[in-house]
């Protein structure tokens, strides 16, 4: 299966994850560690007691100076629910990754713990890379032409001061209007409103799940606008930090994205 991730951008991994599997007897059955991809390159093997060495391929105990993902507890254990494991990714802002599924054995959630902690690393040493191959291209030696002030972006300029709750607000107005759009079938104010709706999304930290609300908003069925309110309403109990709440509202949109 691989790494799924529920919540960040594979992309862009953080360096630091909470991982899950479910149990292939009974998929209520949750397992997790956390993951984390130290900044500075390192190997663990020579930290690691023998019978936990032993379940690490060999390739991955060679090269010292690599970069390695620590999985904390070296195991993946039972403990936590799906609910719990989301809201904990929201508050510390880690990626949340689903791995795929695994037994009760110990040792296999030992050996899938430390492959996908290494398969999350090589997806955060690529990011890395990438990153330093972009900052080592050279200067371009003429200067580019001033923009005009009649030209600067004022409408970004002013989204970009607004505090997490005006931006909230600004975006359920935004929903509101792309559901109007979405039953007069107005397709240009539809297009117009969606982009002002993602453009708020970016500025919004993943915890907000704003991408998934500007999916909502502009989606054809009814089950949209319901979702987009769900997830407008988890993002405010998440502000207002009312955690007690969003167990609730996320079995919601859960129940309502399986209809």
């Amino acid at each position: 299966m691989g790494i799924q991730f529920l919540r960040g951008n594979p992309q862009a991994p953080k360096g630091h994850a909470i991982f899950i599997a479910r149990s292939r007897s009974n998929s209520r059955v949750v397992y997790s560690t956390y993951c984390l991809v130290p900044p500075i390159p390192m190997s663990i093997a020579k930290y690691l007691p023998p019978l936990f060495a032993a379940q690490i391929p060999s390739e991955e105990l060679q090269g010292a100076e690599s970069i390695a993902g620590m999985p904390i507890p070296p195991m993946l254990e039972e403990g936590m629910s799906l609910e719990q494991l989301e809201i904990l990714a929201d508050r510390r802002d880690d990626d949340l990754c689903d791995i795929g599924t695994t037994s009760s054995e110990e040792v296999e959630r030992m050996q899938m713990a430390a492959t996908s902690s290494q398969e999350y690393a090589q997806l955060y040493a690529d990011t890395i890379s990438q990153a330093s191959q972009i900052s080592k291209q050279p200067a371009k030696t003429t200067l580019p032409e001033a923009t005009p002030i009649e030209d600067l972006d004022a409408e970004g300029l002013l989204l970009q001061s607004m505090s997490e709750r005006q931006k909230l607000a600004e975006v359920g107005k935004l929903v509101g209007m792309a559901r109007y759009a979405v039953e007069g079938q107005d397709k240009a104010a539809l297009q117009d409103t969606q982009q002002r709706i993602e453009r708020l999304a970016r500025l919004l930290p993943d915890k907000y799940r704003g991408s998934e609300i500007a999916k909502a908003a502009i989606a054809p069925d009814e089950r949209g606008a319901k979702l987009a309110e769900l997830y407008l309403s988890r993002a405010y109990k998440l502000i207002d930090e009312e955690y007690a709440e969003i167990p609730r509202i996320e079995n919601a949109i859960r129940e309502l994205k399986e209809e």
